[in-house]
């Protein structure tokens, strides 16, 4: 995945100390609530199915840059419903030594319009998957799906 170029410029100054990144990601579903479906995006990096997920640059909005994200990642148009979950992820470790720790927002979106398809070099699939037939995902990606598919709902804020 292409690292965005402030990213790169901050490298240049820091090397490989930790970064605390704004990412956000979208819990995308299309259709009415007992037959709902769940967009997801198969990661050209690792071959895992996840859930459209991005970094915040700079001078943008989180809502606004997840819509982005989706729509680049996946053609997909979408409203932003609410904010389900905020977090700190654990730090990790890229494989050239890059260390970042990302707060993470979670959003419960929903399908406006477009055809599901790979949008950029992030993804080699995309699809919409029925609630109770998903493919194997991470942990961090079903506890997001879980906080977010309710339709109303307070924010989940992690304490530990």
């Amino acid at each position: 995945m292409p690292t965005p170029r402030y990213i790169l410029d901050l490298r240049e100054h820091v090397g490989h100390a930790l970064l605390h990144l704004p990412g956000v990601s979208g819990v995308v579903l299309r259709g009415q609530p007992s037959n709902a479906e769940l967009l997801l995006v198969k990661r050209a990096d690792n071959g895992r199915w996840s859930l459209p997920a991005g970094i915040v640059e700079p001078g943008e909005q989180p809502g606004t840059c997840i819509r982005r994200e989706v729509w680049e990642e996946a053609s997909v148009e979408v409203s932003v419903d609410r904010l389900a979950m905020l977090r700190t992820d654990p730090p990790k470790t890229y494989p050239n030594g890059d260390r970042c720790q990302f707060f993470s927002m979670t959003f419960r979106c929903s399908y406006v319009g477009g055809e599901a398809a790979v949008g950029d070099d992030e993804s080699t699939a995309v699809g919409w998957f029925a609630l109770d037939a998903l493919p194997d995902l991470g942990e961090r990606d079903r506890e997001r799906i879980e906080v977010a598919l309710p339709e109303r709902g307070e924010t989940v804020f992690l304490l530990t």
